[in-house]
């Protein structure tokens, strides 16, 4: 074998094994790191086909090898992403109509994980001034961030301030009104959720749900169960509601993931995403690591006016804004998402080991 055969065959392994690497049910970090970069392969498994077919095109063992994992690798990614393209039927309709009444029914949500460390805080005030959103999460923010952001205080009259310097501070402003507002440490101790019901111009109460789970990671935690909980306590939590729900921040988890589909299934809510783009939001500062870990889910109550992805501000993050209409339709009850096979009993069992750990950690740290 020469020294071409061997690259192509390398190549092959390399993209093959890590194209299906997130099929592993297990959830230390090193595994579930490959649910992220699928569109990234697919277009490695494309370049690569490519290639071996106009400069290899060997049909002999071991090189058969080469463009059998590319192309199960290129069909893998791309039934994987198929759905966050405009082939695909959108998932939660766009709102055509336009009317007083309609108008009543809207709010515009702006996303922004800030970066703590990030020090351009008038670009994001400039941000906010410029579109009026109606809620603003800022996530990651800190006491300095709090501070930078007292200026839109005065349009935004109702909020729930979390500072933090751990990077999971989250400050929330709107210029709705809220009630029945908590502040839930639901797995860890140091990472907040916000939940809270707002109130629509035309008086319409909805529920909403502000999350930043801690990624899997080196540097994080060496597992992703507590993110999973987290974000399937959510989702069990959203099924049993009645009325209109919105679930949004960032996962720390991509729209394709087993566990982001399985929340879906789970709570019931719809991902304005499908049939619209992948709206990728990480990592802003390197085109091609860029995959969407900041999400809006709605439950069939609403319909999409739009959906953008905002200038950069400084931050690793691009900024969501999403404006939705409250529109239900009794029709598109059908199309909610349903639990499959043992999915509630996956999500029982991620919840239960993730809170026992915690409680552990927790005795773990008392004094004897």
């Amino acid at each position: 074998m020469n020294f071409a055969e061997s690259l192509f065959l390398g190549y092959g392994l390399f993209v093959g094994i890590a194209s299906f690497l997130n099929l592993i049910r297990l959830d230390y970090w090193w595994i579930r790191m490959w649910d992220f970069p699928h569109f990234q392969l697919m277009v490695l498994a494309a370049v690569g086909l490519v290639a071996w077919l106009i400069f290899q095109n060997d049909w002999t063992w071991p090189q058969l090898l080469v463009p059998t994992l590319l192309t199960a690798a290129l069909a893998y990614q791309g039934w994987l992403i198929y759905p966050y393209t405009f082939l695909h039927r959108v998932q939660v309709p766009r709102q055509k109509r336009k009317s007083p009444e309609i108008e009543a029914n809207g709010i515009r949500l702006l996303i922004a994980n800030v970066f703590m460390d990030n020090t351009q805080c008038p670009d994001v005030c400039r941000l906010i001034s410029k579109h009026k959103p109606d809620i603003v999460l800022i996530l990651e923010g800190n006491e300095t961030w709090r501070q930078a952001l007292s200026g839109i205080e005065p349009d935004y009259p109702y909020r729930q301030l979390i500072p933090l310097e751990n990077t999971y501070g989250m400050l929330f402003y709107s210029r709705l009104p809220m009630r029945a507002t908590q502040v839930r440490f639901q797995i860890q101790d140091d990472i907040p959720s916000i939940y809270t019901q707002l109130q629509l111009p035309s008086g319409k109460w909805i529920h909403f749900y502000g999350v930043h789970p801690m990624p899997p990671s080196p540097t994080e935690h060496y597992r992703s169960t507590e993110r999973d909980a987290e974000l399937l306590l959510v989702g069990r939590e959203a099924r049993s509601l009645k009325g209109p729900i919105i679930v949004a921040g960032d996962l720390n988890d991509v729209a394709w993931s087993h566990t982001t589909r399985l929340f879906g299934r789970v709570s019931g809510l719809l991902d304005p995403r499908i049939g619209r783009g992948l709206f990728s939001t990480f990592h802003a500062k390197y085109f091609f690591l860029r995959w969407p870990l900041d999400h809006v889910f709605v439950s069939h109550h609403f319909t999409v006016n739009s959906l953008r992805r905002m200038p950069n501000c400084g931050s690793d993050h691009f900024p969501i804004l999403v404006a939705l209409t409250y529109a239900p339709d009794p029709q598109r009850i059908d199309e909610v998402p349903e639990p499959e096979g043992n999915d509630l009993e996956e999500a029982k069992e991620k919840i239960t080991e993730a809170l026992s750990a915690n409680q552990s950690d927790t005795d773990a740290g008392k004094p004897v």
